[in-house]
């Protein structure tokens, strides 16, 4: 008899934690390019490359890793490399290794999207919780880019932050609030059942 715990998958946690990730993406997909600034164009291809050569490398390992403890620790896995990027730039702000930390930390995430998109669908299997779960990554995303707005035009009307670099460093520190309710609705979305 095997005593390991199946993860179940708390549907209503799940969709926060899908909401807050996509809220991350919104808020945070304009200051990529202010981030990524130092950073010469034939990294990218090099990135881009690199990129290809993990998802390849990820998807060979479909057979070993389509199940859902994996799902949760590869999900975990991303949000704590999330985390310690946006904490890095908040603790080294802008330079060449700073936007490198950050590029590299993002394309290493993006490895696992594949994965991460086919697991929630095989997982989730209901059509419902499916709908829901877009809906919600939607809504995430849309709420995310219209706070960034207002965040930025804050910081020029209110706070006479005019400078973008400054802007995108502030915007971080909210960054690193979201990333933490992020791991935490994760990790209440994943729960151990015998």
């Amino acid at each position: 008899m095997n005593n390991k715990k199946l993860l179940h998958i708390n549907i209503r946690e799940f969709l926060k934690y899908k909401f807050l990730n996509s809220l991350f993406l919104g808020v945070s997909v304009g200051s990529i390019f202010t981030v990524y600034g130092p950073i010469e164009p034939s990294v990218y291809s090099l990135g881009g490359i690199a990129l290809a050569f993990g998802m390849l490398g990820v998807a060979k390992l479909y057979s070993k890793i389509l199940n859902r403890d994996y799902f949760y620790k590869i999900s975990l896995f991303v949000e704590i490399v999330t985390l310690t990027m946006v904490s890095y730039f908040l603790l080294f702000s802008y330079n060449y290794m700073s936007a490198l930390v950050m590029y590299g930390g993002y394309q290493l995430t993006f490895t696992f999207g594949s994965y991460l998109i086919r697991a929630e669908t095989l997982f989730l299997k209901k059509t419902l919780f499916l709908e829901k779960v877009d809906v919600a990554k939607q809504a995430g995303y849309l709420l995310g880019m219209l706070f960034s707005y207002l965040f930025y035009k804050f910081l020029e009307l209110f706070l006479e932050i005019f400078d973008k670099q400054a802007q995108v460093y502030t915007l971080h520190f909210l960054l690193l609030a979201i990333e933490i309710l992020i791991i935490i609705y994760l990790t209440q979305a994943f729960k151990g059942k015998k």
